[in-house]
């Protein structure tokens, strides 16, 4: 049973609301040009779950946010939140999108590669791209769409999150193909949900705010709330080890605080063989004789580079003196994905 389903079935048997038909609504309006690319809403972090009848509440997707494109004349463009088109990385999605029979769409979401248990896995999703800088064409990779931005000829980001909702939901109720699925509201207690979340290894969930327009950027009408800190860093050097898979024993990483780098700690867990192999050869590639950041007082055996590799670190809390607690590597982010370097606040 898929991860999604399984929460539903926990939360005393909550269903998901209803289709809405909107549809309707769309031919009161004038027909708006397609936009080439919308910047994404992005969800504002948040300590604990809102709840309230404004809120609603979806799984927190552990991928490649990218915005699916159907253009008139069946020309479909998946597009990274960086703007990349990645459309011929995914065919089977780009495929199964002409199939949806809408003549011109853009749908918002997340490209995963999901485990056993149907939960989102972002370390199988790099590894199907083939690594840090790969190329490689991913099948397996499931499209899921969250949010609805345009529709034949029409720019719906005006209307509210649940009205541009059912009008996705009536879009992808019926689709017969694997590759593109609806990332579900849960209709229930927001508390409940991010609890059963947590229980089940999932990384977090979003909150949004039913009756918002859909914004760029982030304005706090998406709520994300995370059951482990995952967070963004760049990597600044490493140390070397003979025993260390890869021979990666930690790597040391930055966040930044304001225009400087400052090392917030290392991470020397979450590698498998082959990642630490390939991490080291990225990191070999770009060995510099400085730090990035001031290092005054710490090991003559690390291995500066230069800052240019963004890792994803799992870590469990801050220390006192702002070091990162229990780190461990998930993985590279790729400049596609426009991922956001952690940056701490001033004092």
């Amino acid at each position: 049973m898929c991860a999604r389903r399984v929460l539903r079935a926990g939360l005393g048997g909550h269903t998901l609301q209803g289709p809405l038909t909107r549809r309707r609504k769309l031919e009161r309006l004038f027909t708006d040009p397609m936009p080439q690319r919308v910047e994404p809403c992005l969800a504002l972090l948040s300590s604990k779950a809102p709840n309230g009848r404004d809120w609603s509440y979806e799984i927190k997707w552990d991928g490649y946010r990218v915005a699916l494109h159907i253009e008139p004349g069946e020309r479909v463009r998946i597009i990274t939140r960086g703007g990349h088109d990645w459309t011929s990385r995914f065919p089977v999605i780009a495929h199964d999108a002409l199939e949806l029979g809408v003549d011109s769409a853009i749908l918002d979401g997340e490209a995963v590669v999901v485990d056993e248990r149907g939960a989102p896995d972002f370390g199988a999703l790099q590894k199907a791209l083939g690594g840090f800088g790969g190329t490689r064409i991913v099948t397996q990779a499931i499209f899921y769409a969250f949010d609805l931005l345009y529709l034949n000829g029409h720019d719906v980001r005006a209307l509210g999150c649940e009205e541009r909702r059912g009008i996705l939901e009536d879009i992808l109720g019926d689709s017969p193909h694997n590759s593109i699925h609806l990332s579900e509201d849960i209709n229930a207690d927001g508390p409940a949900f991010l609890r059963m979340a947590c229980e089940m290894g999932l990384e977090g969930i979003i909150a949004k705010r039913r009756s918002a327009p859909y914004r760029s950027g982030r304005g706090g009408e998406w709520l994300k709330i995370k059951c482990v800190q995952s967070e963004s860093f760049i990597i600044i050097g490493y140390e070397a080890s003979t025993e260390a898979l890869g021979g990666v024993g930690r790597i040391l990483v930055a966040a930044r605080e304001g225009s400087q780098l400052v090392y917030v700690g290392s991470a020397g867990t979450g590698f498998t063989d082959a990642s630490a192999i390939a991490l080291r050869k990225q990191m070999d590639r770009i060995i510099t004789e400085k730090p990035a950041v001031n290092m005054t007082g710490r090991s003559k055996a690390y291995r500066w580079v230069k800052p240019e590799l963004v890792a994803e670190i799992e870590f469990r809390a801050w220390t006192d003196d702002g070091k990162l607690r229990h780190a461990s590597f998930k993985g590279l982010r790729e400049s596609a994905d426009e991922t956001e370097i952690y940056e701490l606040l001033k004092t």
